[in-house]
């Protein structure tokens, strides 16, 4: 912000200054000039009087000291939804974020977290402080959810657990973990990958490096391009690996496909670093969508697996996860825990306890788990619904001959069109459907009544936008 303060004697044509000229710090007026001083007491520059003939000019400007900060882009998931907002068309469709809503597209707030708070009324819970490491009874139910509460590597305590502000938090922990302990080592992560995973290693200065994942003909899995990647990357790189509903293609390695990729990281010494965003929402089963990290740790690997139950529980707001180190020793464990509570503490100090205490109520309940059980087995079953409908709506009104199948090959709540930039630019701006821009809807977003609507708008950015 810049102020001025001017005085003028008289007024000339010849007497015109622009205030561009005066922050440049120097400006002539017929024969003399003005120049800037600096009070160094103060921190504020100023120009000081000068007399020109029948001119007498006094110009004090204050400038901001973030002159030099860039205006930021809009963040290319959260800026979809306020681009949304803004658009008054009553046919409009947000399938940007990943949210579920309703089929009224309404959100939705499980029944099983409404009882969970309602315990925590009753009891009486207070706010203190929590450990820096979190509140145990959820570390505790979240590590035997990922794994198994009788796997080797909880009874053995081989897992390092530390609550984390969601998914997007747990993987900023680990990142700083990598770049503490292990200077050098970069990350290979899938192209494509969730728009996030890239700004976090880039805010931690973790070097990182791409491997093939997608692939545009079949709209799947390049499956040989991928190990292809993994086998020529440094040994002892970090291999970023999404659990289960791979964001944003939705498309997942088969189970032998898993076996080989554990076969390749063992071979190279890499470190296995799954994302686990959408255990029990992906297919409905939690032991189904953990299978892939229970593989690695059932051959002994030292693997890291950030948690979120953003989705799964619908937390969204609460920012509750986990980050999870399996070390090859209970010492090891104890150890790596400690030093991922050094680097929260000066990040954040200690997490939040309301969506902790509603993990620990719901998990550690063996009727409220239950209830979870079923309630989630219903959200996936909607999502699978309109997977459904719009593979069925595309087929028949697509008359070309084109395959949809892959829309049912995919799973969880996103589904990759195989539109590119300019087509998903004509399904906002001719359809208002708003999305990312590299294809990916949420069908988490969408009803069923609005399937047809959505494949209409498909098929036309697919064959009429080049």
């Amino acid at each position: 912000m810049a102020s001025t303060m001017l005085s003028l004697a008289s007024t000339t044509p010849s007497a015109s200054l622009s205030m561009q000229e005066i922050l440049k710090g120097k400006a002539r007026l017929g024969s003399g000039s003005v120049s800037t001083l600096f009070n160094k007491e103060k921190g504020n520059p100023f120009i000081k009087a000068k007399s020109f003939g029948r001119i007498s000019m006094t110009v004090a400007v204050n400038v901001s000291r973030f002159e030099g900060i860039a205006m930021a882009p809009p963040d290319p998931i959260l800026g979809v939804s306020e681009a949304f907002r803004a658009d008054t068309d009553v046919k409009k469709l947000n399938l940007g974020v990943g949210a579920y809503r309703t089929e009224e597209l309404q959100p939705y707030v499980l029944d099983v977290v409404k009882k969970a708070e309602n315990l925590m009324l009753e009891r009486g819970e207070n706010k203190e402080y929590l450990p820096i490491e979190g509140l145990a009874a959820f570390n505790k139910v979240t590590a035997e959810l990922l794994f198994g509460a009788d796997n080797p590597v909880i009874k053995q305590q081989r897992v390092a657990t530390v609550q984390g502000l969601s998914g997007t938090g747990s993987l900023r922990l680990a990142a700083a973990l990598i770049e503490r302990y292990f200077p050098g080592a970069q990350v290979l992560i899938s192209s494509p990958t969730w728009g996030n995973h890239k700004n976090i290693f880039n805010d931690a200065r973790v070097p990182w490096s791409e491997y093939r994942y997608y692939d545009p003909k079949t709209v799947g899995l390049d499956f040989e391009g991928m190990i292809s990647d993994i086998k020529a990357a440094p040994e002892g790189s970090f291999v970023l690996l999404h659990g289960c509903a791979h964001n944003p293609t939705g498309i997942d390695p088969t189970p032998e496909q898993w076996e080989k990729i554990a076969d390749v990281i063992q071979e190279k010494n890499h470190v296995p670093f799954f994302d686990v965003a959408y255990q029990g929402f992906a297919s409905g089963s939690l032991d189904a969508d953990a299978s892939s990290v229970r593989l690695f740790a059932a051959r002994g690997m030292e693997l890291l697996i950030a948690q979120s139950y953003s989705k799964n529980l619908g937390l969204y707001a609460e920012r509750i996860g986990a980050i999870n180190v399996v070390c090859s020793s209970a010492d090891a464990a104890a150890r790596v825990k400690s030093q991922l509570k050094r680097i929260a503490r000066p990040m954040y100090s200690n997490p939040p306890v309301h969506g902790a205490r509603i993990v620990a109520n719901v998990v550690g309940d063996p009727i409220l788990f239950n209830e979870w059980k079923e309630e989630m087995e219903m959200l996936a079953g909607r999502i699978k619904n309109v997977r459904q409908k719009l593979f069925d709506s595309l087929s028949a009104k697509d008359k070309s001959g084109k395959d949809w199948s892959f829309i049912l090959k995919q799973i969880g709540m996103f589904s990759f069109t195989g539109l590119n930039k300019t087509q998903s630019e004509n399904m906002t701006n001719k359809w208002h459907v708003y999305m990312t821009r590299d294809g990916r809807i949420s069908l988490a977003g969408l009803s069923l009544a609005k399937c047809e609507y959505l494949a209409d708008a498909i098929i036309d950015s697919y064959h009429n936008v080049s």
